[in-house]
């Protein structure tokens, strides 16, 4: 299945079964909002690829058929992989990597991704929150890549800059209250921060009125291949889950 695919797919393996690439590529093209990424993150980072897709959706509390799809997968991922195999998931390891390379505890301030992953394979359910987010937490677990989630409508601005966060910076994670992002790499759009690798912030976070997904994939490993079967992983699921059309990548 494409989750179990994907999980520790190198190479040349490829998670999605499009009918045609060429039309997928084709409708998909490098415009729309500009995302810099700080001198201090290519320092630190220097291996980083990042891919931003967005597109227009319609989104809901619950998709019936998306859950039984998260369910499939889900069963069977656990009985391919256990936690140990986290060890050996290069996208999960090398986020780790840029948490320590800025100052942060891995550990304590866990990837989105690993967590995600962590929960699944100690056989906890997956948080429902609604749709747009539900497939995107799918397409994280599926590659181990933690992917910021944004309303784009919500977004201050046309730029996005990657950068560090720094001591006493205000950001409310969503459902955290005020997180201390000093250390952590960070969005931030003109009015603040606006994600982060463990959390999103409540500003911009997907909620049913969002009609305008902007999803990141995050590559610490600079598998540029594998962070765009991610991306495109996410576009599948919009359009058969979310109705999603009017797609755009932008890489950075």
């Amino acid at each position: 299945t494409a989750l179990a695919d994907a999980a520790h797919c190198v190479g040349g393996c490829s998670a999605l079964r499009w009918s045609s690439q060429r039309r997928v590529r084709q409708r998909i093209t490098d415009k729309g909002m500009k995302i810099n990424v700080s001198e201090e993150v290519r320092t630190a980072c220097p291996a980083f690829v990042g891919a931003a897709v967005s597109l227009t959706l319609t989104n809901t509390d619950y998709s019936p058929q998306l859950w039984a799809e998260i369910n499939r997968e889900l069963d069977e991922y656990r009985l391919r992989y256990t936690t140990e195999s986290i060890k050996d998931m290069p996208s999960i390891q090398a986020t780790r990597r840029a948490y320590k390379a800025l100052g942060k505890d891995p550990s304590r301030y866990r990837p989105s991704g690993e967590a995600l992953v962590r929960r699944t394979l100690q056989g906890k359910n997956l948080y429902r929150i609604n749709t747009a987010v539900d497939l995107v937490n799918l397409a994280s677990i599926a590659y181990g890549y933690s992917i910021g989630g944004f309303d784009a409508d919500r977004i201050v601005g046309d730029t996005l800059t990657l950068g560090v966060g720094r001591e006493g910076e205000p950001y409310e994670g969503i459902g955290r209250g005020l997180v201390n992002i000093c250390g952590l790499p960070v969005y931030r759009d003109a009015a603040g921060g606006i994600g982060t690798p463990t959390t999103d912030n409540e500003r911009t976070k997907l909620s049913l009125a969002t009609t305008h997904l902007l999803a990141i994939v995050n590559g610490y490993d600079g598998d540029r291949e594998q962070v765009e079967r991610c991306a495109r992983y996410i576009l599948q699921l919009a359009e058969r889950f979310a109705g999603g059309r009017d797609a755009r990548l932008l890489w950075f």
